[in-house]
């Protein structure tokens, strides 16, 4: 660590930061030479079979972001497979601001998190990302309690059909509320202003579509159905280009709200933590039995 840091530089603290699902996170206090204080962020995979290659994803698309104009970490220093700390571990630049998972605001924040996912979409690397994974499949889909079996039948046919091509864009693959971090002000509305976005670690080559179906799904249990499908709307509004059948922005909307079933109380138990205490494993399986419901009534 002490290599990283600048010349009479040292760690004088950590905070355990949360809200993170595979890795620890930790916010290090630096003192330096003059007196004062600056931040980095400690980023650990404690027990993940995936640690080297996402932490070299990360260190790959953060080394991109610089300089383009889409806020992100700077990266300081990566150790993919734990050559010198005891965990494979990633540092980076600590960015201002905090997630916001509030319903308060929403309206606000909604078209701020459609303009940044635009923004990230119109990045043109010289090095693409590798192509995006789908991460579920028809057989490992997750029913939750009570739902129609016949209407989760058919949204489980949808992704056994070939996915739609694609024009290809540079994908976060994990954009939702709790990687937007916000500068949030007393006397304003939440979500005035988005000052960075983190967790860069499935950073992907693949559709538009795809990058919207997660935050849309996220967006549905964080706040309610209605909130899952008014994002794709807000992403249009703001010059986001989607596929141009509708079957086609469905297939991608179904296939990432089927993926979510599979780790509803991984996320549930985060938002919880999070300080959205009402948000039960059961309450959430029930958002996303009636968003998938509401995606099949599109459907047709």
């Amino acid at each position: 660590m002490s290599r990283h840091l600048g010349v009479g530089e040292q760690v004088v603290g950590a905070e355990a930061l949360h809200g993170g699902i595979t890795a620890e996170m930790r916010r290090l206090s630096i003192g330096t030479r003059d007196g004062g204080i600056r931040h980095l962020v400690l980023r650990t995979f404690v027990d993940e079979e995936h640690a080297e290659d996402w932490l070299n994803r990360e260190a790959g698309a953060l080394t991109l972001l610089a300089g383009t104009g889409v806020a992100a970490p700077g990266l300081v220093a990566v150790d993919a497979t734990a050559a010198h700390c005891e965990y494979p571990s990633l540092l980076m630049t600590h960015l201002a601001g905090r997630t916001v998972l509030d319903n308060e605001g929403l309206e606000t924040r909604v078209p701020l998190l459609a303009r940044q996912l635009v923004a990230i979409h119109a990045l043109r690397p010289a090095v693409r990302p590798r192509e995006y994974v789908a991460w579920t499949t028809a057989d490992t889909v997750v029913v939750p309690k009570g739902a129609d079996a016949a209407v989760w039948a058919a949204a489980i046919d949808v992704i056994r059909r070939p996915a739609p091509p694609y024009e290809g864009r540079f994908l976060h693959r994990d954009f939702q509320p709790g990687n937007v971090l916000f500068d949030v002000l007393p006397s304003r509305s939440a979500g005035a202003r988005i000052t960075g976005v983190v967790d860069w670690a499935a950073a992907s080559w693949g559709p538009a579509d795809l990058d919207v179906a997660h935050c849309s799904a996220n967006l549905a249990l964080l706040h309610g159905p209605a909130w899952g499908l008014r994002f794709a709307e807000a992403y249009a509004e703001v010059g986001g280009v989607l596929a141009a059948a509708a079957s086609e922005r469905l297939y991608w909307r179904v296939r990432d709200g089927l993926a979510i079933s599979e780790d509803v109380e991984l996320l549930s138990q985060s938002w919880r933590e999070a300080g959205r205490t009402e948000l039960t494993t059961r309450a959430v399986e029930e958002r996303l039995d009636a968003y998938v419901t509401a995606l099949m009534d599109e459907l047709g």
